[in-house]
């Protein structure tokens, strides 16, 4: 089955044209079974960019899938259109108002890093949004920052800032080979990887209810469940796209920043070599597999959602 787009969302073209099975909303509206209900709060300053990496990875699922494009209520975004926030895109507020629950939900990554969590402009709705999510959505993924955010609000997980960015591909081990976000997963792992800080595994250990799934010798922990809330954390980067290292790459390159070539990315590190996408299987098969265990385990009506 196929992830359902608005007809004139970029994505739709986008995917369609690689072969991802891509369904506009009259035509889910004739199919008799109940989709999931998939949000993506998408922090990132990039947004169609990100709205891609994301649908690319959930609508290769053989489930329907009903794509929802959330923002925060009073951030504006500078990178990317208006006139395509306000056709694809709705404020938390407005979603929060309406009741509707979730059968998944990801909260994206933000370039915000370096700031205190509290400091972040919209933390309140953000921290809003973390405890809606125990009553309106059945499993939740955090991704980087996000990841970090929802470790930290839940569990009090300290960020800790680098000295020098995490960036480049990092081989990671699968510490839990039982786990079913982890089917099909090799011993270990090349990950994409691009944060200035870390989370460290100590201080996961001592906290009660995180597990970690996959972790890095050189970079740390990656992926941590949190069983009690049926979410995901993941401090990494499996949904990045072939080219997207290296075009942060050449952004800092040509703004005179100081940034090092992403360790083991290119051919011989060599960045005039076009990279090698050698993370895509493991990507789908973790987003496959939690889409695979949201199905499993959610409410078929899914008014129900947040009963228990």
């Amino acid at each position: 089955m196929p992830i359902t787009l608005p007809n004139d969302l970029p994505a739709f073209d986008i995917l369609s044209n690689e072969g991802v099975m891509v369904m506009s909303p009259g035509r889910a509206a004739m199919q008799d079974i109940r989709p999931l209900r998939i949000g993506l709060l998408n922090l990132m300053p990039k947004k169609i960019q990100t709205e891609n990496q994301f649908a690319r990875l959930i609508g290769a699922t053989p489930l329907q899938i009903d794509f929802q494009l959330i923002r925060m209520s009073d951030h504006e975004s500078r990178n990317t259109a208006a006139d395509h926030m306000a056709a694809f895109y709705r404020s938390f507020r407005e979603v929060e108002a309406t009741g509707e629950k979730f059968d998944g939900l990801i909260i994206t990554g933000a370039p915000i890093e370096h700031l205190p969590f509290e400091a972040v402009t919209y933390w309140d709705e953000l921290t809003r949004v973390f405890e809606w999510t125990r009553t309106h959505v059945h499993s939740t993924f955090g991704v980087c920052w996000g990841g970090m955010a929802m470790a930290w609000h839940f569990h009090g997980l300290e960020k800790h800032a680098l000295e020098r960015k995490a960036f480049g591909c990092f081989r990671h081990q699968n510490l839990a080979p039982s786990s079913p976000y982890l089917r099909g997963f090799s011993d270990d792992v090349l990950v994409p990887v691009s944060r200035w800080t870390e989370v460290r595994q100590p201080e996961v250990d001592a906290c009660k209810g995180l597990r970690t799934l996959i972790a890095s010798d050189q970079v740390g922990p990656c992926l941590l469940e949190d069983p009690g809330r049926r979410a995901l954390y993941v401090f990494n980067h499996f949904e990045y796209d072939s080219t997207t290292l290296k075009d942060e790459y050449d952004r800092d390159v040509a703004a005179g920043k100081p940034i090092n070539v992403p360790v083991n990315y290119y051919p011989d590190d060599d960045p005039s070599q076009a990279p090698t996408n050698r993370w895509r299987s493991h990507a789908h098969l973790l987003y496959g597999n939690w889409i695979n265990e949201i199905y499993q385990t959610t409410w078929y009506d899914i008014s129900r959602i947040g009963e228990g």
